[in-house]
């Protein structure tokens, strides 16, 4: 994994924990922060120890979206090529949290804003302080909402309510994001990162195998017909059905114990 201050790895108990760490910048995205992460994620796809991955945010801030410092079109006096980030930053990221067939729990510990928040909402799980609020800054300096945004807003919460907070901008407090389906939960500031550490340590334990196939399943249903879901459905089945895990899980069920999976 690349070392760089600007993200914090640690790894236990088959969770790999990834904060985002400009806290100065609330953690906004600078090319160094962005080449980490994907190289955490990356360690995450190919590391056979690391069976889930937490990803949260150091100080009162999860991502601000990208540091417009390093975009500033005073600097040179030219408009910077966005698409050009977006194309070697952004959307590779977002591929590898999608295309991750491991659990990815997400603890918003404050704002997310812009790309900040599209990440969030990239993720398999995303808990988020009561504190929290999601913020489709794009609007605000005349952007498009990126990293996935315009894909899973009208997904996660209907047309209506994606093109108000995209073309508003205004923050979205996190009690209501969990009402309105856009996360998972909402939970107290003190007790969200233990929380989110206590899920992503007992997703790492189960059978992670099974839980990689039943995310590559959800995500393709938004695509695919009933009929190529359910045959879908019919081949991840097959394939889990002929596990070490589905094995060990049945056992474990007619000999009344806890079950000991290995993600296999």
């Amino acid at each position: 994994m690349l070392e760089s201050d600007t993200i914090l790895s640690a790894f236990a108990d088959g969770v790999l924990t990834l904060t985002l760490n400009r806290p100065d910048k609330l953690n906004a995205f600078n090319e160094e922060m962005h080449l980490a992460l994907r190289a955490g994620f990356q360690r995450a796809h190919q590391d056979a120890s690391v069976r889930a991955l937490l990803l949260t945010g150091a100080g009162r801030g999860f991502c601000a979206g990208q540091d417009l410092g390093d975009r500033d079109p005073r600097k040179d006096g030219t408009a910077p090529d966005l698409g050009r980030t977006i194309e070697l930053f952004y959307n590779p990221l977002i591929r590898l949290i999608r295309t991750l067939e491991k659990p990815v729990v997400c603890a918003v510990n404050g704002v997310a804003a812009g790309a900040g928040a599209n990440l969030a909402l990239a993720c398999d799980i995303t808990l988020a302080a009561r504190s929290a609020q999601f913020i489709q800054a794009f609007a605000r300096i005349g952007l498009v909402p990126d990293s996935g945004g315009t894909w899973s807003l009208p997904r996660l919460l209907g047309e209506a309510r994606a093109k108000a907070l995209a073309m508003t901008g205004e923050p979205l407090d996190a009690e209501t994001a969990a009402s309105w389906g856009l996360i998972w939960k909402m939970v107290d500031d003190a007790a969200l990162l233990d929380e989110a550490k206590d899920l992503a340590m007992k997703l790492a334990a189960g059978p992670t195998m099974g839980l990689g196939m039943t995310k590559r399943a959800i995500q393709a249903a938004a695509t695919n017909s009933l009929d190529e879901q359910l045959e879908l459905e019919r081949d991840l089945q097959r394939e889990a059905g002929r596990s070490a895990d589905y094995a060990e899980g049945v056992v474990a069920f007619l000999e009344k114990r806890k079950p000991e999976f290995k993600g296999q």
